[in-house]
């Protein structure tokens, strides 16, 4: 079933459309808001370096077990593992593993794009020009306070987004994300540009690009190699089926390994270039860049205050984000939409308008988490709702999603080696060595195992040893879901 669909009606029309798109789901605010500063963080160059190791030897090889099980199932992740598992196995139960992901996903990044909007508007009309930096903050503040304006902004992000997956593939996802990721990347090299020339900027270019030796050996390199590897493994969303759903729309005659390298590039230039935009002008301005949302709706807003022609300036930068923030959030819900046409046999349109408000709803709490709901703290003190959803995804369903389509292509009794090369490697470009399988199957697992535990470590270790042990007990209880689910039940396999 989900074969014929595919090919009678989703599929691109172009390679570059399939490259951009999956791009365009790959490029999101953590490009903005996280690398630059982790550039300058854990020291410049050479974590650069370190990160683009790991972009090769972890995000590449996840991204190619989703994009091939795509293409070989022609199913969302929602009907993939049904498709391909062999008889008597139990892969089927991870579908719930990307259909959770999505609908999480969008349950805070939809809100968060919406902040994006609203400062469009805001620079737009001029709310900023000659503002004090007390006023900035209150902005920000006031904007968090107020339960209607982000319902609002994140209601036009949810209508956005499914009315461009509502016209299908081409006419749809395909024409409109093309748009956004050309007018994306030359708003990006325009930004650079104007800010690599401000007066004082060739120290923010030093602070960004030029090892720094003292800062790696104060923070140890044990720091600095996991800061890059967890970079390198979340900026490229696999785990949750996002990139899986395009890959089934995908025809065969290229190699998945090159369509991944290429998609990875661009994500990767897309981070270098932000780095590029903000440490700079942050140098020449004599403001410090931060990390997180305080970067994007405090510091920038002030920088381009400072700056001749800042409300053009920031104009383009917040719609910049916001082409960055749609085509992450368009790519998860055309995988939203695919479960419904798939489990369900829904079509497109019925599909676009159950889920279309199923997830402006699903985002009520993380709105009420900042004003009405402030006081529930699920994390600890100072978390919210946003964080505790945020951490359901990053520190969990990414990762483990990983885990379980790396498994699911190299484990005899899944997919297996020789389905999963054949389908990567059908059609030009550069092939997946055989001889890489046993790293798929032992060391690949180990180093994802490694970012899911740290994560809980770092996330928890402050709360005291009782806090980190049942957090560590609850981690342990998914990784013996996802190993026994795994190794299926032989004994009624054929």
């Amino acid at each position: 079933m989900c074969l014929k669909k595919k090919l009678a009606a989703e599929a691109f029309s172009s390679r570059l459309g399939f490259i951009l798109v999956s791009a365009g789901c790959a490029i999101g605010i953590g490009n903005v808001w996280k690398f630059p500063y982790l550039c300058g963080q854990f020291g410049g160059a050479a974590f650069i370096l370190i990160y683009l190791i790991f972009l090769l030897i972890m995000g590449i090889p996840v991204m190619v077990c989703e994009f091939a099980i795509g293409r070989g199932s022609r199913c969302s992740a929602a009907k993939s593992f049904d498709v391909l598992e062999p008889t008597g196995s139990r892969w089927h139960r991870f579908k719930g593993i990307s259909v959770v992901g999505c609908y999480m996903l969008m349950m805070y990044y939809t809100t968060v794009t919406g902040w994006m909007l609203y400062y469009c508007w805001l620079h737009l009309n001029g709310t900023f020009v000659g503002a004090s930096t007390q006023f900035i903050g209150a902005t920000f503040g006031t904007m968090l306070k107020d339960p209607m304006t982000m319902l609002f902004w994140t209601a036009v992000t949810c209508i956005l987004g499914f009315g461009v997956c509502y016209f299908g593939i081409q006419k749809g996802v395909e024409r409109i994300t093309k748009w956004m990721m050309t007018a994306l990347l030359l708003l990006m090299i325009v930004l650079a540009v104007h800010s690599v020339f401000l007066d004082g900027a060739e120290k923010g270019i030093a602070f960004y690009l030029i090892p720094n030796w003292e800062t790696i050996a104060t923070i140890g390199w044990g720091n600095v190699i996991y800061a890059a590897m967890s970079q390198a493994f979340f900026t490229l969303s696999v785990g949750i089926g996002a990139m899986l759903i395009f890959g089934s729309y995908l025809p065969h005659g290229h190699s998945l390994f090159g369509e991944a390298t290429t998609i990875t590039a661009l994500d990767t230039f897309v981070a270098l270039m932000a780095g590029f935009i903000i440490i700079p002008a942050c140098f020449a301005y004599g403001i410090q860049p931060d990390a997180g949302p305080s970067l994007i709706f405090l510091t920038i807003p002030n920088l381009f205050t400072m700056m001749p022609g800042g409300r053009i300036w920031g104009m383009l930068f917040f719609v910049f984000l916001s082409f960055a923030a749609l085509s992450t959030v368009i790519a998860v819900f055309e995988n939203i939409i695919a479960f419904g046409m798939d489990l369900y046999g829904w079509s497109r349109k019925r599909s676009v308008l159950i889920n279309g408000i199923l997830i402006i709803v699903l985002s009520i709490p993380c709105v009420l988490g900042f004003n009405v709901w402030s006081g529930f703290q699920p994390l600890g003190p100072g978390s919210g709702i946003l964080d505790l959803e945020d951490f359901i995804v990053s520190n969990n369903l990414l990762p483990l999603g990983s885990l379980v389509f790396v498994l699911f292509c190299v484990k005899k009794n899944g997919w297996g080696w020789q389905h999963f090369l054949s389908e990567a490697n059908d059609g030009k470009g550069k092939n997946v060595p055989a001889s890489l399988r046993n790293y798929l199957l032992y060391v690949l697992p180990i180093l994802i195992l490694v970012i899911y535990l740290k994560g809980y470590y770092d996330m928890f270790v402050k709360q005291g040893s009782t806090m980190l042990t049942i957090w560590f007990c609850l981690a342990a209880i998914f990784l013996a879901f996802i190993f026994y689910t795994a190794a299926g039940n032989k004994n009624k396999m054929k």
